[in-house]
């Protein structure tokens, strides 16, 4: 629970009957960065399966029973560590909403989540040009991994010979 300005901001775990209200903030987070595909309606049904797995939270930020944030983590194992790496997939607060604590609070609440689990850290991947998501990390204590050399990130299909 946080308090900030008078507006008081609960955060729970996202279950598969919340997959719509993740859905449309994802969408709208998507739509605000410029990239409105794919809609709704097909993260909606993706939510649906991946809302109750284990290794996939949604922590759910609520302003008086309404959806005004979320933060997604995922959680696989690795060598490197006894416990799980985790991966924080997306956080978003809508617009009206920032500056106000509340993806503090979505983040504080993932990394207790994380903690728990067993994981030693939290990776995070920021577009370069997000300036204000990089101050916000870096804010919270989390660090750019520059050593100089660029590290690049490749996508390709699971199956060879088909392109992206």
């Amino acid at each position: 629970m946080c308090l900030h300005r008078g507006v008081r901001t609960s955060i729970r775990r996202a279950r598969a009957a919340d997959s719509s209200l993740v859905a449309f903030l994802l969408h709208d987070f998507n739509t605000e960065f410029g990239d409105p595909d794919p809609a709704a309606a097909a993260f909606e049904s993706r939510f649906g399966t991946l809302l109750d797995r284990e290794d996939i939270v949604v922590h759910l930020a609520e302003q008086g029973g309404v959806a005004v944030g979320f933060a997604m983590v995922t959680l696989r194992p690795t060598p490197y560590f006894l416990g799980p790496l985790a991966q924080l997939e997306e956080l978003y607060v809508v617009p009206s909403r920032r500056s106000a604590g509340v993806g503090s609070a979505l983040l504080e609440s993932a990394r207790s989540y994380c903690s728990a689990a067993g994981a030693e850290e939290m990776q995070i991947n920021v577009d370069g040009p997000d300036l204000g998501a990089r101050r916000f990390y870096e804010r919270h204590g989390f660090s750019h991994l520059d050593d100089g050399e660029p590290m690049f990130c490749y996508v390709g299909s699971t199956r060879p010979g088909k392109g992206k």
